[in-house]
């Protein structure tokens, strides 16, 4: 796996882990302050909806973890990579790509994410 998209699946993964979305404070650290995303129920986020309701969402403490597959990156240009996986949350499945950029200090945020949902026998990748 190419270094740079290491990166980012490693940021990637670190949003999903339940301590982060438990903590506004390392999410924020994660997300861009332009970050939007269409989410698997059909509603638009913006940075400061999601950072309010993320403790509460699946795969924070208390709640079921989230099982991610078929984790694939790829580089559309230095400082921007997208990725592609599936989840299942308590048997439901959705498909997920993510947009992330480099900041001006080196750090990866991600800029967009989109969730659809992935019905019962559908292929997994």
């Amino acid at each position: 796996m190419d270094t740079t998209v290491g990166q980012v699946v490693a940021a990637e993964m670190r949003l999903l882990d339940p301590k982060v979305r438990a903590s506004r404070a390392l999410a924020a650290e994660l997300l861009r302050p332009d970050f939007t995303e269409a989410g698997k129920s059909g509603r638009w986020w913006d940075r400061t909806s999601m950072l309010a309701e993320l403790p509460t969402m699946a795969g924070a403490p208390d709640t079921v973890s989230v099982r991610v597959s078929g984790m694939r990156g790829t580089v559309l240009a230095p400082g921007v990579v997208h990725l592609t996986y599936t989840t299942e949350v308590a048997g439901a499945r959705a498909r997920r790509s993510s947009l992330w950029l480099r900041g001006d200090d080196g750090a990866w945020r991600i800029y967009h994410h989109q969730g659809t949902p992935a019905p019962e026998g559908t292929e997994q990748s």
